[in-house]
Formats: structure tokens, C-alpha cells, sequence
């Protein structure tokens, strides 16, 4: 479910009086994750990396009440739920957009992501959940190792967004280089800091 808030009502008034007419209110943070724990649940369950990731991303921002806002056009909207986008290699080679709603049930979040991912792939056409839930976007570039990204700030699409690139193997561990990008009406880096912090912490306790 979402609705319209007053913006004066919340926490993130200062925010948006500051941040909604910038010339360019997203913020771009990068954060090199340890991802060990990961490739190791990945291969003992035979889970997808990326489904793993994603599914952290979830749990990481679940807590956060800031995730539940988002700026949309000129208005402040207010979720009760939150899904996590995955882009998806469509039948006929190109890429298709996949939400999938955030579950604490790994088991659950995985099964809905192997159903709708194969429908998107197999359709070639977009699933969105962005009426009803606040989406965390996310991009794999899995043909390169990257440093960073920096997303494109077109205005439109103001939902936070995590991108990365190929994980590094150095000694006996895994490193995943991340980016998260925000719009700093949504948040501050406080609570950009904590989501990330989040995150690591909750690839290091996966199962």
C-alpha cells in the first residue's frame, strides 16, 4: 500500500524543502563488502549469488524507516512494504526488469524470485511492484570487476539503488565492491551508513 504524506509531518521535511528542487539530490556511496559467506551458502544450497545478494539487500533496509519514503514527481510517498528489483536477460538477449517483494523467509524470497525472473525472462516483459512497495533497484555488471558506479539522475527515478560489478577472490576470501546511490530526500548518509553496515552484517549471518 502507499499514500501521499505531508512532508511537514515527517522526519525528512528539512530534506525535502532542501533536496526536491536540487540540481542533483542523489548521493552516491561506495563500500568494498566482504562476500565470502555468500559464494559459501551459494554452492553448499545451490542458491544464485545474485538471489542471495538481493535477498540481503532486503533484510539490510527492512528495518530502516527512512526506506519506506520515497520522493515521487513533487510529492512524498509513504510504503508499507518493500521489494527489490533485479534486472533479468530476457529471451531475446536484451534486459527485462524483475521486482521481487521483500520476504524475512529466505526460502520464500527465493522461490518467488526463481518463479517470476524465469516468467520476465521467458515474457520479456517488465514485473513492477512499485505501486504498492517501495523498490531497492539493483544492476550486475558480472563481465568486468568494477570500482564503482555512478547512476544516471534523470528526476524520474528516485528510488535508491545498489550496483556491482564481479566479486574478487584474494587469499582465501571473496570482496564485492558496491554502490549504493540514494536521493537525499529519501535519506541522509547516517542512514545510508547504517544500511550498509546492515548489509555486511546480514551476508556475514546468512544461515
Amino acid at each position: 500500500m502507499v499514500k501521499v504524506i505531508d512532508p511537514k509531518t515527517t522526519t525528512r521535511a528539512m530534506a525535502f524543502e532542501l533536496w526536491m528542487k536540487a540540481p542533483n539530490p542523489m548521493v552516491t556511496f561506495f563500500k568494498t563488502m566482504d562476500v565470502t559467506n555468500l559464494i559459501k551458502v551459494s554452492r553448499k544450497h545451490g542458491y544464485k549469488f545474485n538471489m542471495l545478494l538481493d535477498y540481503c539487500i532486503g533484510k539490510a533496509a527492512v528495518n530502516i524507516k527512512e526506506f519506506y519514503v520515497l520522493p515521487v514527481g513533487d510529492k512524498l510517498m509513504e510504503y508499507d512494504s518493500i521489494a527489490v528489483n533485479t534486472i533479468v536477460k530476457n529471451k531475446n538477449g536484451e534486459v527485462s526488469s524483475c521486482d521481487i517483494s521483500y520476504s524475512a523467509d529466505l526460502s520464500v524470497f527465493n522461490q518467488e524470485y526463481l518463479e517470476c525472473t524465469a516468467k520476465v525472462a521467458e515474457s520479456c516483459t517488465d514485473r513492477d511492484l512499485s505501486e504498492n512497495s517501495m523498490v531497492i533497484g539493483t544492476s550486475a555488471v558480472i563481465e568486468t570487476e568494477l570500482d564503482g558506479i555512478v547512476g544516471m539522475n534523470s528526476g524520474i527515478y528516485n528510488n535508491p539503488f545498489v550496483f556491482w560489478g564481479r566479486y574478487r577472490k584474494k587469499l582465501f576470501r571473496y570482496y564485492l565492491p558496491v554502490s549504493f546511490q540514494f536521493h537525499h530526500t529519501q535519506m541522509d548518509g547516517e542512514h545510508a551508513g547504517r544500511f550498509l553496515e546492515n548489509l555486511q552484517k546480514a551476508i556475514n549471518n546468512l544461515m
